[in-house]
């Protein structure tokens, strides 16, 4: 029984600190929707190159830096409003959501689970034509918070 106790109270733990980092997450993408939504593409251009410089000096084939200037040079401005508009609406879901849980609000376990499941199926449906480790990894983060939100839930309405 002990040992029972011992693991609930460390999924507990594990659920608690991934929907702060959900939180976290959600408010650096409302930041970072609203600086690409008021940031003309040259400007954005100009910081990506200062941001690489060091890093392409050191290693000229380095793929995150040339990755990111090529997709910057890339930038439309329909990419640019899209984009901008995904992250600000992604991230005050998350943040609705976490403040939700926080709340104690019951309807907020299985709006999350929801949106998550919703933020999974997209994520998925990117991995199967531009795999990505990254997006993989955030993937697998939230399939395991969407397990615990349930495990969660469950525990609140009993």
């Amino acid at each position: 029984m002990m040992i029972a106790g011992r693991r609930a109270d460390i999924l507990h733990r594990v659920f608690t600190l991934g929907i702060w980092l959900k939180g976290f997450d959600g408010v650096l993408e409302i930041v970072g929707g609203v600086l690409l939504l008021v940031t003309n593409p040259s400007t954005l251009n100009r910081f990506v190159m200062v941001l690489t410089q060091h890093e392409l000096v050191e290693d000229p084939k380095d793929w995150l830096a040339t990755t990111m200037r090529h997709m910057v040079a890339q930038l439309s401005a329909n990419t640019q409003l899209f984009g901008s508009l995904y992250l600000i609406i992604h991230g005050l879901v998350k943040l609705g959501i976490v403040v939700g849980v926080w709340q104690g609000y019951r309807s907020a376990y299985p709006v999350a689970i929801g949106f998550l499941s919703l933020f999974i199926a997209y994520q998925l449906y990117r991995l199967s034509y531009q795999p990505s480790l990254g997006l993989l990894l955030l993937t697998l983060f939230d399939v395991v918070i969407v397990g615990l939100t349930w495990r969660e839930y469950r525990q609140h309405t009993v």
